[in-house]
């Protein structure tokens, strides 16, 4: 049946909907709704971000704490808090790369883009609901330490300064994992590759472990990591370790100056790789 113009007059609810024009940030904050409200209808997708963080606060903190010594002036489990909310949030990274994969392949980026909105409103939006969801993981740790007894010892303006080096951290992993997702042909390729990528990144660095233990070259990889010196900022601005020791990496004698460069500095070189890497995969 084909309706006229006629009906169209005679049913009003029929007729075409105005287009109304909008900018970048509404574009963006309603994909960032349609993600989170996927989130909200699939809850297991917050395990990454609450129960694998619990299991390995609680693993580390009462299984290997008791052999693993620290300068922390309340011991390991207040020095732990802070990598492990450094290998939570790098793991932003994971989330928007396996969300943007697996967005691409349903066609979902496609009929996004059939709209009259920008270009770039899939990748913010997406962007900004991996970071959400990331900082309810770090929501869940700071609870979480708060009941083994983890405190912030610093000042309120440096327990803010922390988590939003957190946050800055996270921006920065996003990058990553656009790249990682928009290169990628399949989320099992994107696990695979993060996977190889991240835990490497995070173990490899203090966020467990002291690096003064380890060997010469380990050491110097370690302390090099910029997941060390975003966990030793965190530290220092928290009260829940002492200064680095004066031979260590110039990254750790002034970690946060040095997390804000690894920051700005990841941004400015992956950005511009993933909007083309993202622009070249849609364009197919």
């Amino acid at each position: 049946m084909t309706t006229t113009r006629s009906d169209l007059a005679h049913h009003p609810s029929l007729a075409r909907p105005e287009i109304r024009r909008t900018g970048l940030l509404r574009q963006s904050w309603t994909i960032t709704r349609r993600n989170l409200i996927h989130i909200r209808r699939m809850p297991e997708m917050l395990m990454d971000v609450t129960i694998q963080p619990v299991m390995f606060v609680v693993l580390f903190a009462y299984v290997f704490g008791g052999a693993i010594a620290t300068n922390a002036p309340a011991g390991y489990k207040e020095w732990l808090m802070a990598g492990i909310m450094g290998q939570t949030i790098a793991f932003a990274s994971f989330i928007v790369a396996v969300g943007l994969t697996a967005d691409i392949d349903k066609g979902i980026v496609d009929r996004m883009r059939s709209l009259p909105i920008h270009s770039a409103a899939v990748l913010v939006g997406r962007s900004i609901s991996s970071l959400i969801h990331s900082s309810i993981g770090i929501v869940v740790m700071s609870l979480t330490g708060l009941v083994i007894g983890w405190r912030i010892r610093g000042t309120v303006l440096e327990a803010v300064a922390g988590y939003g080096l957190l946050l800055l951290w996270g921006f920065a992993m996003i990058w990553l994992g656009i790249l990682v997702g928009a290169s990628m042909r399949s989320v099992e390729a994107v696990q695979g590759v993060m996977f190889t990528t991240i835990f490497p990144l995070t173990f490899l660095s203090n966020a467990f472990a002291p690096t003064e233990a380890m060997g010469t070259v380990l050491r110097t990889i370690a302390e090099w990591n910029p997941i060390s010196s975003l966990v030793q900022a965190l530290r220092e601005l928290w009260g829940n370790t002492v200064p680095a020791p004066p031979d260590a990496a110039l990254p750790l004698q002034y970690p946060v100056v040095a997390t804000l460069i690894w920051t700005f500095a990841l941004t400015a070189a992956l950005a511009p790789l993933s909007i083309r890497a993202f622009k070249k995969r849609t364009q197919q």
